[in-house]
């Protein structure tokens, strides 16, 4: 049962027309920006693999650091909630995704590889239960229709 709705709007810009439209696969670049009020502009492209631009954001990318950020700020609210201190967390993801015959494609699979740095080694025991309770509660990760998984290390602080 959802209690409150949180709507989300931004713009996606396509700035790719090199002149003669999508006149042909080559005549168009994929760039475009991203627009959201009062944040800077996100430039974005597809994959290289895509005919996309190296130096852009694409979409798998942002999916994935979707998917990374809101695991780790449900950690980080599941930690507070249990009396863990967290003094240190990175996250080095990686997302598996698939392209079909068709020109479809799709992840299959993202995994997350948090390494995470509690104050006090009392808390290690806590780690795998934490990390379940943030998948649980990750917007994100309840969205998608692929599994998303885990790798945590845990290390105390000294």
């Amino acid at each position: 049962m959802s209690l409150d709705e949180h709507r989300y709007a931004l713009t996606v810009r396509w700035t790719g027309n090199l002149g003669e439209g999508t006149a042909g696969y080559r005549a168009y670049s994929r760039d475009h920006d991203v627009e959201i009020p009062g944040l800077p502009v996100l430039k974005g492209s597809s994959d290289p693999t895509f005919r996309g631009d190296p130096a852009r954001y694409n979409p798998e990318q942002l999916l994935l650091a979707a998917l990374s950020q809101c695991h780790m700020l449900s950690f980080l609210h599941v930690a507070v909630m249990n009396g863990v201190v967290v003094t240190g967390y990175v996250d080095n993801a990686e997302g598996l995704m698939r392209s079909n015959r068709d020109g479809s494609g799709q992840f299959e699979t993202v995994t997350l590889k948090p390494q995470v740095t509690v104050a006090s080694e009392d808390h290690l025991p806590l780690m795998a239960e934490l990390h379940h309770k943030a998948n649980q509660l990750c917007f994100i990760a309840r969205s998608v229709n692929f599994p998303v998984l885990h790798e945590p290390v845990t290390r105390a602080e000294g």
